[in-house]
């Protein structure tokens, strides 16, 4: 039997995000925006709440084209709001367009958001040598770090447990239990 972190139960969805994508390091901008805006309409749900809409945002936010998606107008979010494939929640539809625009602005000033999200971790993956659920936390240094400075380049959503998740889910920080067969998995990817 395969031995995997707790969190995918046995939601098959769940699972085959835990052993597909979770904790592989991104290096690619529209994947970046994504992972930004799904993790932000994360906050006070359950992940897999919003794995399950991740198609309909897909649809609603022109597949995450930041640049596409910084145009869109109040409008069109008026009209999302109404979407049941969405969270209907004001703030969080609305902080998608705005968190656009500060990755625009962060790739205009590093080139690439790639570029500028990795420096938080020093450009290599951590390892966080989780051997039990209770060795999980919900922030660090490095996610504190982050929330902070993206806060302040305007980005919405972005408070430290939700950088912590975005850091976990995009590979910043192998946080795979030990015991999972992912884990082992993961560090080999981080090594190349």
């Amino acid at each position: 039997m395969t031995k995997r972190c707790w969190w995918p139960g046995e939601d098959p969805i769940y699972i085959a995000y835990h052993d597909t994508e979770w904790g592989v390091p991104v290096h690619d901008d529209r994947t970046w925006f994504e992972f930004i805006c799904l993790d932000g309409q994360q906050a006070g749900l359950s992940w897999i709440t919003v794995l399950r809409k991740r198609d309909n945002y897909r649809k609603a936010f022109h597949n995450f084209d930041p640049l596409k998606v910084s145009r869109m107008r109040d409008s069109t979010i008026e009209k999302l709001l109404q979407d049941p494939g969405l969270i209907r929640n004001r703030l969080k539809l609305y902080s998608i367009p705005i968190n656009a625009r500060a990755f625009l602005a962060v790739q205009e000033e590093f080139g690439f958001f790639d570029d500028y999200i990795w420096r938080f971790v020093d450009g290599s993956p951590l390892d966080g040598g989780r051997r039990k659920l209770g060795d999980v936390p919900a922030t660090s240094p490095e996610s504190d770090a982050m929330s902070k400075d993206m806060k302040k380049r305007g980005f919405k959503f972005c408070g430290s447990t939700i950088c912590y998740a975005f850091m976990q889910a995009a590979g910043l920080i192998n946080d795979h239990l030990e015991d999972c067969f992912r884990y082992e998995e993961i560090r080999r990817l981080h090594n190349h």
